[in-house]
This record gives C-alpha cells, sequence and structure tokens, in this order.
C-alpha cells in the first residue's frame, strides 16, 4: 500500500506517477476524496468523544460534590446527548476508514522515476544480451521441448491434461531428475547467503492481502472455499510475510531468506504456441529469493539479488538477456524490475525465467513489517525485494532446446551432471 500522505501532500505527483502504471485517473481521484472525507469524519469523532469525556468528568466531580438533583439531572441529560453523537460519530469513522481502505488496496506501488516510460511489453528495455548470436541457430532445425520432451519419454504432457485439465504438465524419468537438479541448483548456489525456509504452501487471505495479491488478483489464484487458505502463487508470499507485524533491529538488518515451493496459478491464455508446454502451467516448481532492508540498502541488495538470480543461468550456459520493465508493464506491487530472459530457439521465443524486483515499503506497510534504529527511535517500515533464484519449467524448456544434439538426445549441461548422475537425457519406457 502506498503511503496514504503522499494523497494528500503530494497529489500532484503522486498522481502522474500511478498514471505511468496505467491506473484509472477516477480511482486515484476517489481515493483522494476518500481520504479526506475520513480524515474529517476521523476528527469528528475524535471532537465527540473530546466533547464526552468532559462532560462525563463534569458528571463525576458533580456527584462527588453532591449537586443536586436539578442540576445532575441536566448534566447527565447531556452527557446522554453527547455519547449518541459519539457513537454516531465512531460508526461514520468506521465506514469512512473502510471505504478508504477498500480504494487504497486497489491502487499499485508506485513506478520507480528511472523504470522506462511505456505501457506495455513492447515498451521494455533491453539493457544487455549475453550468450546470443542469431548465426549460432541457422543451418539446422531446432526442435520445441515439448516435441523433444515427447521422443525421449521424459514429458508426458497427455496423460497430465487427462489426469488435470490443460496447463499441467507431467515429468517422467530424466525429466523429473532434470526438475530436481536445477531445484538442487538454485538453492545450493544460495545456500550460504540465505535463510533457507520450508514454508506453508497455503495461506490466509490477510497474507496474500499483505504481499498485494488481494484482492486484485483473486480469480488469479486457487482458493479452498471451505476454509480461509489460497494456494501460494509465488513463493514469495510466505516469505515476504515472515515478519508481518514485527518490529526488527537495523542490525539485524538485511534478511534474506530462500524457499523451494509448488506454486499453483490459473494463468490466462488461449491454447497455442506461447502456452504449449512447460511455458505457461497452472501448478510450478520455483526457488524464490527474499530480502528485508532498511530503505538506505536497497539499491545494495537489489544489485546482490540480481547477482544471485543471474548466476545459474550463467552456469548453465543458456543465452539470455536482462529487461528493465516499462512502468506501465510492472506488477502491481514493484516500483521497479528486471526481467531474466533465455533465449529457447525450438520454440524461438525469449522466455522470462526470473522478475527481479524492487517493492520498496508497499508490502511492508501492508504487513506492517517494520524495524528500529536503535532502542527508542520510532519504528519504520522495512522494504523489500524478490526474485526467482531458479524457476524450473522455463528453464527445463530451455535446456531441452539448447543442448538437443543431432542424434536427438539432449545433453545435460555440466553445472548439472553431479545432480543428474550422466551426460546425456536418453530415452525413458
Amino acid at each position: 500500500m502506498i503511503d496514504r500522505r503522499l494523497l494528500i501532500d503530494e497529489f500532484g505527483p503522486t498522481r502522474d506517477r500511478l498514471l505511468r502504471k496505467l491506473v484509472d485517473p477516477d480511482l486515484i481521484d476517489r481515493a483522494r476524496e476518500l481520504l479526506l472525507l475520513s480524515n474529517q469524519t476521523v476528527a469528528h469523532r475524535d471532537g465527540a468523544n473530546t466533547d464526552l469525556n468532559r462532560v462525563s468528568k463534569e458528571v463525576q466531580a458533580a456527584k462527588r460534590a453532591g449537586t443536586p438533583d436539578d442540576v445532575m439531572a441536566a448534566l447527565l441529560g447531556s452527557a446522554r446527548v453527547l455519547s449518541e453523537a459519539a457513537a454516531v460519530a465512531e460508526q461514520a469513522a468506521r465506514e469512512a476508514l473502510e471505504a478508504v481502505e477498500s480504494v487504497l488496496l486497489q491502487l499499485p506501488n508506485l513506478p520507480d522515476d528511472a523504470s522506462p516510460d511505456g505501457v506495455s511489453d513492447a515498451d521494455n528495455v533491453v539493457v544487455s544480451t549475453s550468450g546470443y548470436d542469431p548465426d549460432n541457430y541457422a543451418g539446422r532445425d531446432w526442435l520445441p521441448h515439448w516435441t523433444l520432451g515427447e521422443q525421449l519419454g521424459i514429458l508426458d504432457i497427455a496423460r497430465a491434461t487427462t489426469m488435470s485439465g490443460p496447463m499441467f504438465s507431467m515429468l517422467r524419468g530424466d525429466g523429473a531428475r532434470l526438475l530436481y537438479a536445477l531445484v538442487d541448483l538454485g538453492l545450493t548456489l544460495n545456500r550460504d547467503n540465505y535463510v533457507e525456509i520450508v514454508p506453508p504452501h497455503f495461506v490466509s487471505s490477510n497474507t496474500l492481502k499483505g504481499t498485494g495479491h488481494l484482492p486484485k488478483f483473486a480469480d488469479d489464484m486457487y482458493q479452498m472455499t471451505s476454509d480461509d487458505l489460497w494456494a501460494i502463487p509465488t513463493g514469495e508470499v510466505p516469505l515476504t510475510s515472515i515478519h508481518a507485524g514485527e518490529i526488527l533491529d537495523l542490525g539485524d538488518l538485511p534478511k534474506k531468506y530462500m524457499a523451494y515451493t509448488v506454486c499453483w496459478r490459473r494463468e490466462a491464455g488461449s491454447a497455442g504456441k506461447a502456452t504449449r508446454g512447460m511455458q505457461r502451467l497452472h501448478e510450478f516448481h520455483k526457488v524464490e529469493l527474499v530480502h528485508l532492508c532498511a530503505p538506505e540498502q536497497v539499491q545494495g541488495q537489489f544489485d546482490q539479488l540480481l547477482e544471485d538470480a543471474l548466476r545459474p543461468i550463467q552456469l548453465l550456459g543458456l543465452p539470455y538477456r536482462l529487461v528493465d520493465l516499462c512502468a506501465g508493464d510492472l506488477t502491481f506491487s514493484s516500483t521497479r524490475i528486471f526481467d531474466i530472459e533465455v533465449y529457447a530457439p525450438g520454440s524461438d521465443a525469449w522466455l522470462e525465467v526470473s522478475s527481479v524486483g524492487i517493492f520498496g515499503d508497499f508490502q511492508p506497510r501492508r504487513n506492517n513489517s517494520r524495524f528500529r534504529r536503535k532502542p527508542g527511535d520510532k519504528p519504520e517500515l522495512l522494504h523489500a525485494l524478490n526474485g526467482s533464484a531458479l524457476a524450473t519449467p522455463r528453464v527445463w524448456s530451455a535446456i531441452l532446446e539448447n543442448y538437443q544434439q543431432p542424434d536427438g538426445t539432449v545433453a545435460v549441461p555440466e553445472v548439472l551432471q553431479r545432480y543428474m548422475g550422466k551426460d546425456r537425457l536418453g530415452n525413458v519406457r
């Protein structure tokens, strides 16, 4: 949630920044109107309570002084009137606060001024490219991973669809081992610098609200209708929420957490090349990284997080590029994002495998996650960052497509061979 003071004290610049993120201007204006109204109703409530407290003290003093009955009756009558007015004011303030809270929950985080201008992925800026040369792919046919996986007997989309419907996958033999080798790689590379967590895979509505996934993305997630529980769409959700409602010490920052989780999303999109095979799944495996820090630590943590997310891609020898997302393509809760995309020659597509993002105090404000610089200081909001250390589905796909051999097998990247125990993926029946 953005700082509501920005909608009062810096409304013009704040409105302009939200418009860069394609927010409905009527929603922005409505948020300010409701915020001003709630401030007025809260002030009226506080004034009514002050008047009631004053008269209540007068009543108590009058009783102790043995005030005549007619005077006492007048004082008690005045107290009843003020009590009723205070109750009305309290209800009005409660309703006004609920109304403004509802609208503020719909406002996304403000884009960083350094994020490029633009409204869609076509306006994103490629910062750098590594290992990609179009000439390397000329002169031969490159099979997509869904064809390779079926030929090798390691990917069975048909049976997964029979069991669960479209946009699910089933990996077999070397396909399953390759996925878990990627998970092992992501965890091993970061184990010395992160606290490894095994979090719950189902969380409450409040937890999802704290990370900005509710209320906006309710239709994109899977809910257990008999309970107030949702399947996590990303490991970011439980990791960012570890210190919800807590106050940490500056000396304990930054906090760096890592988790391997299975994630669930109602991925939108019709059947086609962009959703075939492992490219878009309702259920997928991922190693996630989260940093919680003081505001002055953010840039350094972002640089480190980006380096940590790039390391496995570099070790796997996959061609990749770094993309600076424009304001209109940023996620709801982020203020700045660099995407890491790998090239898959069989699909002839750049596949996003990690979004390394700065979320500022947006999620910590919702979660009430704070820190103190020293004992006695007023608590300040933490700042959050996150990114995928290894999102397996598309990396799995890119390995098959980049390492396919003329004999129909797929070479195992050297860094994974110790996890796989072999250097080729072969047929499994």
